[in-house]
């Protein structure tokens, strides 16, 4: 199978393009380095199903990339990088997820979206079930990010039901490790 990880040279994206090399895919790597770094994906770069594309995902995404699934990773999420930025972060996940959708479409493939566990903003209860709607401040320093997030799903989900269109999203939760910008903030 031939794979496109948006945020492919990010924290997480960066795994996530090994771990599909391992299983024997080809990796595009789709990235605007923005978090994501080279260095990420440094030990991987030069393997022959692997290919490195700078790109932002505001920007529509080529046509002519020729892939059979997409992974959605692509967003800041440590909170003084999407501080930086509102806008822009605001932006990624409304817009770039809007474009990975699009082209999703266009190429009749899946996606898979990383969501997060801000949606639920300063959450009031713990764990959070499913059926909780959260407790987010639009207004707050982190509201680019949480309600950025948290329109990308409203977009899934209305973009699902116009297209019928296969989307799966899964919200993460608190995670570190390796590559993780040691100025990240979460840790």
């Amino acid at each position: 199978m031939k794979i496109l990880v948006t945020g492919g040279a990010g924290f997480l994206g960066s795994h996530l393009c090994k771990k599909l090399l391992r299983d024997d895919h080809e990796v595009i790597c789709l990235d605007n380095l923005q978090t994501g770094s080279r260095e990420n994906i440094e030990s991987i770069a030069d393997e022959r199903n692997f290919e490195f594309f700078e790109h932002d995902i505001r920007d529509v995404l080529p046509s002519d990339l020729d892939v059979d699934y997409v992974y959605n990773l692509a967003c800041p999420a440590s909170p003084e990088k999407y501080q930086e930025d509102g806008i822009g972060t605001l932006e990624t996940c409304t817009l770039g997820t809007l474009n990975v959708l699009n082209f999703a479409r266009q190429k009749e493939i899946e996606v898979f979206h990383t969501s997060t566990s801000e949606v639920y903003g300063d959450p009031l209860e713990h764990p959070q079930k499913e059926n909780y709607y959260g407790n987010v401040n639009s207004f707050g320093p982190r509201g680019c990010y949480d309600e950025g997030k948290r329109c990308a799903e409203s977009i899934i989900f209305e973009f699902t039901k116009k297209y019928n269109a296969s989307i799966k999203v899964v919200r993460i939760f608190n995670t570190y490790g390796p590559f993780m910008d040691i100025n990240d903030g979460r840790v």
